[in-house]
C-alpha cells in the first residue's frame, strides 16, 4: 500500500476523524462512504454492493467538481471514485476533470486526510492513464468489472490497515510526530503484518522533523530486507536534503533504469540535476516523465517552467497549452498559468495567440483579483510586444492595484511583475509588490521548492540586479524598522502570558530582518521559553539551534550565546531528546 505524507491531514473540518470505532472490527453501519462517479447506474450498483455489507451512509457526487465540495464540507472514511468522470467538453464544474486529476487536487490542497481510504474504480485500458493513477496512490485500485465480494474484500483489507496505523497518523497530525515514530516502532513489533508501512511512514515523519540522517537510516534498513522502488526512492530524497546531490544522482540513475515507471523518480532526479546545476538534464528527466505519464498537472507545470528558463518557448507553449487544457475543469484553476502561456507565446512572436489566451482567461476565469491581476500582466506583455509603453504601464499598475486589493499571486509571478514594473520605472509599485509579499500576502507556491515564498535577502536582491540598490537600501530600512515594531509587540504578548503569541510574532519579525541580532535573541529566549513551559516542539526547537549556530558563526564571544545554548541543552535533557 502507498505511503502518505504524515503532515496531510486537512484541516478540521472537512478532513475529521474517522466514524465510529477505531479498531479493524469498525461496525459497517458507522462507515461514511462518498461514490464519485457520472453514470447513475453504476452509482445504483455501488450503493447496493456497500449496503449488502451493511454500509449504508452513502453520499454521492457526479463529477470532480461536486466531490471537491462534499470533501470541503465534512470527511468521510471511504472515497470510491470512478477513473473517467465525463467528458472534457462538459462545461459544468469540475464535470471535465478524471478521477487521477481529482485526486491530485485533493492530495495537494489537503482535503481529505491520510486516513482518508481512497479507491480508484476504472475499466480505463490505456497505460499512461493507469499509470497516472497509480503514481497519486490511492489506498488501492480496482478494475472494473468487479464482484461485491472483491469491494468488500478491498474495503476489508483497506480498514485493518487504516486501523493499525491510525493511531500514528492521527499523532502526526496533531504536531507531535515524536510520539507517532514512537507508535511506528512499537505497533511495527505488535502488528507485523504492516511492518513495512510503518517503517515508510516513520521515515516520513523523520523527514518532517528535519532528520534526514535517521530517515536514511529506516530506508537503509527496508532496503536491506527489499529492494523497494519507494525505500530507494526515499533514500535519494535524505541524500539529496543532505547536500550529497552526487550519491542521490546515483541512486537516481539506477533506479529509474531499473523501474523506469516510478514517476515520482524522474521528479526528484530532475531536482538532483537543477541542485547540480544541470538544468538540461533536469528538464530531460521532466520531459521522459511527461512522456511515460501525460496527465499530471504539476509535472507539465514543471516542464513549462524549466523550458521558460531555458528560453525554449515552442515547448514552454506545449506544456502550458497542456496544463490549462488539463486543468480547466478543476476547481483549483490557477491564472497564473495563462500568464505562463502567454509569456511563451509572445516569447516566440505569436502576439495574436497570446491575445486569444488572454481572451479565454477574461472568459473562464473571472471574479477574483488573482485573475484580475493575472488578466493585467498578460495584458502588460501583449501592450509591451506592441511598443505600447504607456498602455503596459496602466496595465502594470492594474496589476498592482489587484494584488493590493487582495489578490494572491506566487513569488515567482510577483518578481516577475515586480522586474515588469522596475523596466517602467514603476518604482513605488514595485518596493510595495516586495513589501506585501514580505507580509504574507502571497499565495502558496503550487509545487517547486525553487519557487518558495520570497525571502528578505531575495526581495533585496531583486532590486540590486536591476541596477536599483537605492530601493535595496530603502527597503532594508523599513523592514528593520518593522521588525522592531514586532520586537515591542511580541514583548506586551509576552507580559500578557500569551507566550506563543509572542513567539509567533517573533517569527515574523525573523522574516523582515533575519540578519538583526536583536530579532534573533528574543526569538531563541522565546522558543525556549516556550518549550520549557508548554511542552518540546521539534521545529521551533531546530530553529532556536540554527539561530545559535548562526549567532556562534558571527560572534562567537557574544555575551549571551553560552546561556541560551546551556537552555537549550536543558530543554532536551528535560524532555529525553537526544539523550
Amino acid at each position: 500500500m502507498p505511503g502518505t505524507t504524515p503532515t496531510q491531514s486537512a484541516s478540521t473540518g472537512p478532513a475529521g476523524s474517522p466514524s465510529g470505532s477505531q479498531s479493524a472490527s469498525q461496525p459497517s453501519s458507522q462507515l461514511t462512504v462518498l461514490v464519485v462517479d457520472p453514470n447513475p447506474g453504476m452509482r445504483a450498483n455501488l450503493q447496493n454492493m456497500l449496503a449488502a455489507s451493511g454500509i449504508h451512509r452513502i453520499e454521492f457526487a457526479v463529477n470532480a467538481g461536486g466531490a471537491v465540495k462534499a470533501l470541503a464540507r465534512k470527511g468521510y472514511d471511504i472515497v470510491l471514485c470512478e477513473y473517467s468522470l465525463g467528458s472534457s467538453n462538459d462545461s459544468s464544474g469540475g464535470a471535465g476533470q478524471d478521477g487521477q486529476q481529482l485526486l491530485e487536487d485533493l492530495r495537494h490542497h489537503k482535503l481529505i486526510a491520510p486516513w482518508t481510504i481512497f479507491i480508484m474504480l476504472t475499466a480505463e485500458g490505456a497505460r499512461d492513464r493507469v499509470l497516472g493513477a497509480a503514481e497519486l496512490a490511492p489506498t488501492d485500485y480496482i478494475l472494473k468489472p468487479f464482484t461485491p465480494q472483491v469491494l468488500n474484500e478491498r474495503i476489508g483489507r483497506a480498514l485493518a490497515r487504516r486501523a493499525a496505523l491510525l493511531p500514528a497518523w492521527q499523532q502526526a497530525a496533531q504536531g507531535d510526530a515524536r510520539a507517532a515514530i514512537a507508535t511506528c516502532i512499537a505497533a511495527a513489533k505488535s502488528a507485523p503484518r504492516y511492518a513495512v508501512d510503518f517503517a515508510r511512514l516513520r521515515a516520513e515523519l523523520h523527514l518532517a522533523l528535519g532528520e534526514s540522517a535517521h530517515a536514511e537510516a529506516v530506508y537503509r534498513q527496508v532496503l536491506a530486507a527489499r529492494p523497494l522502488g519507494w525505500a530507494r526512492l526515499g533514500l535519494a530524497r535524505t541524500l539529496l536534503d543532505r547536500q550529497r546531490a552526487d550519491d542521490a544522482l546515483a541512486l537516481l540513475t539506477a533506479l529509474v533504469a531499473d523501474n523506469p515507471r516510478l514517476m515520482a523518480a524522474y521528479d526528484l532526479l530532475a531536482r538532483c540535476h537543477a541542485a547540480r546545476g544541470e538544468h538540461a538534464q533536469a528538464r530531460k528527466a521532466l520531459e521522459e516523465a511527461v512522456a511515460i505519464s501525460p496527465h499530471m498537472v504539476r509535472r507539465l507545470r514543471r516542464l513549462g517552467r524549466a523550458a521558460l528558463d531555458d528560453g525554449d518557448m515552442p515547448a514552454a507553449e506545449k506544456a502550458f497549452r497542456q496544463v490549462v487544457t488539463r486543468s480547466r475543469h478543476s476547481t483549483f484553476r490557477n491564472p497564473e498559468d495563462h500568464v505562463d502561456l502567454v509569456r511563451a507565446l509572445v516569447g516566440k512572436g505569436d502576439v495574436a495567440a497570446a491575445g486569444a489566451v488572454v481572451r479565454d482567461l477574461e472568459r473562464s476565469l473571472r471574479g477574483s483579483p488573482e485573475t484580475t491581476a493575472c488578466r493585467a500582466i498578460a495584458g502588460a506583455m501583449l501592450h509591451e510586444a506592441a511598443g505600447e509603453t504607456a498602455a503596459a504601464a496602466a496595465a502594470l499598475r492594474q496589476a498592482v492595484d489587484a494584488v493590493r486589493g487582495g489578490g494572491k499571486l506566487s513569488g515567482a509571478m510577483r518578481v516577475g511583475l515586480a522586474r515588469a514594473c522596475l523596466a517602467q520605472q514603476l518604482d513605488e509599485e514595485a518596493s510595495a509588490l516586495m513589501l506585501a509579499a514580505l507580509h504574507g500576502n502571497a499565495a502558496d507556491d503550487d509545487d517547486d521548492d525553487d519557487r518558495a515564498a520570497l525571502s528578505a535577502r531575495q526581495a533585496e536582491d531583486l532590486f540590486v540586479q536591476a541596477g536599483r540598490p537605492d530601493l535595496a537600501d530603502g527597503m532594508h530600512r523599513q523592514l528593520r524598522a518593522q521588525a522592531r515594531i514586532l520586537l515591542g509587540l511580541a514583548d506586551e504578548k509576552r507580559n500578557m502570558g500569551d507566550v506563543r503569541g509572542a513567539v509567533q510574532t517573533l517569527l515574523e519579525a525573523l522574516r523582515l530582518a533575519p540578519t538583526d541580532l536583536q530579532v534573533t535573541l528574543a526569538l531563541v529566549g522565546g522558543i525556549l521559553r516556550q518549550v520549557m513551559e508548554m511542552g518540546w516542539d521539534d521545529a521551533l526547537a531546530a530553529l532556536a539551534a540554527e539561530q545559535l549556530a548562526q549567532l556562534r558563526a558571527l560572534d562567537a564571544t557574544h555575551p549571551r550565546l553560552q546561556a541560551l545554548e546551556a537552555e537549550l541543552a536543558a530543554a532536551r535533557r528535560k524532555y529525553g531528546i537526544g539523550v
